[in-house]
Parts: structure tokens; sequence; C-alpha cells
């Protein structure tokens, strides 16, 4: 499955999937059923009422009423910061390809390529481009340099800096604190990748700079005294 990481103001990668074309297309089908409902409405209130009035002016009224679903899609996306209901139902929402917030502009190129993406080819060219880009983006979203995401991911501790922790956990490393978050983040990265290569010098090389860094010394083979030193700055910083 493709990701796309958002990186927060703590310095913490959230990897999120795109979203593919069951849950989008799920998605359009709720926002037809809004649709539904919105007609359904407008049938036994406005219309009826309009007929009892004028009958003349009963065509021109039904044309009009049809200007909210035209606009829809626009609007729901600019108001709800990506999200229309198919889409908050589903738990997906459209942002920039780089993880930022999309702009009302973005939204309005996306829009107006629905015209083709969606209505002049029943869809299929929406479809095909979902299906086969590598990010998931039908021509509204390559215009737009948006992808949609699954906002339901769930991220686990340990995509995070943070490291999970018991209870009555007391930290060794009393000054791991002093640590950024950019440090941590690389001394994780680094070491996770060392362990999955089994390269022991890489880290051999990352104790020893991460013991320059806190000024300690510690009996602790490398892998434990790295992993230490990470539930550490968990604790010292998280208030426990």
């Amino acid at each position: 499955m493709s990701n796309t990481a958002i990186n927060t103001a703590q310095n913490v990668n959230i990897e999120y999937e795109y979203s593919g074309i069951g849950k989008r297309l799920l998605a359009f089908l709720l926002d037809l059923v809004v649709f539904f409902i919105y007609i359904l409405i407008l049938s036994f209130t406005v219309y009826q009422a309009v007929g009892l009035f004028d009958k003349d002016n009963n065509f021109g009224i039904a044309e009009l009423s049809f200007i909210p679903i035209f606009c829809y899609s626009l609007f729901m996306h600019i108001i709800f910061n990506g999200r229309t209901v198919g889409k908050f139902v589903m738990g997906i929402k459209v942002v920039k390809e780089d993880g930022s917030p999309a702009q009302w502009s973005d939204f309005l190129v996306r829009w107006i390529f629905r015209l083709v993406d969606i209505w002049l080819f029943v869809g299929t060219v929406g479809v095909v481009g979902i299906l086969f880009s590598e990010r998931k983006q039908r021509m509204g979203d390559l215009g737009a340099k948006t992808v949609v995401i699954n906002t339901r991911k769930s991220t686990k501790i340990s995509h995070t800096i943070l490291e999970e922790l018991d209870p009555d956990y007391q930290p060794q490393f009393q000054n791991a604190y002093i640590l950024s978050d950019a440090d941590v983040n690389e001394i994780k990265d680094i070491y996770r990748l060392a362990g999955e290569s089994r390269d022991y010098m890489t880290l051999r090389a990352l104790r020893i700079k991460v013991e320059s860094l806190l000024s300690t010394q510690s009996d602790l083979r490398d892998g434990v005294y790295i992993r230490t030193v990470l539930k550490d700055y968990t604790y010292l910083t998280q208030g426990q």
C-alpha cells in the first residue's frame, strides 16, 4: 500500500495510506444519497408550495434548486477542509502531495476537472487515473497536486519518536531530555535500520555518538543502551 508522510510540529512523521478506488467510490455514492435526500425534501416542501401558487415558474425553481448540488463538492471541501459528507463517513480527505492542508484554489481545480474525470465519461477517466497512478490521483488531483488519504489509519507508537513504557518505569539517564526531537528521530531511524541489516558497526558508532551527546558511560550492550535512552527521553519529556 502506497503511503505519504506528514511531518508534525514535533518532528514526528505520521504515515497515511493513499485512499484507493473502493473508499472513494463509496464516498461518492454516499454523497449521491445526500443529493437524493435533498431533492426528496424539496419535492415535499418547496416544489409543492410553488406548484400550488405559481405553476408557470415551477421549472425555473427546479433549476435553481440544483445549484447547491452542482457546487456541493467545491463548497464542502472548502468548508470542511478536504471532506464531503461521504469522505467524512469513509474516513478520507484531500490534502496536498506533501501532506499539508489543501487550499481553496486546489479544491477549485479539482472541482473543475470533475467535468472530465466524472461527468463527461461516467467516471471512467477518474477511475483509470486512481487505479493506475502511483499516488492514486485522478486528473483533478494531478492538476491541483493533491492526494486523497485515509485519515483513520492507526499510527503505532513505534512509528513515532516515542516509546512504550511500563507504568513503573524509571529512567537511567536523567539528562536524556537534552536531546531534541530531531536527534531522537534520527537515532531511532539509524537504530532501526542497523538492526534490520545487522549492521553492528553502525550500531556501535551510533552508541558512541549518543554517549558523547549525553556525556554518559554505560555497561549496557549497544542496542540495549540506545533503546534505554529512547525510553528515558520519552519518560522525561512526556511528564511521566
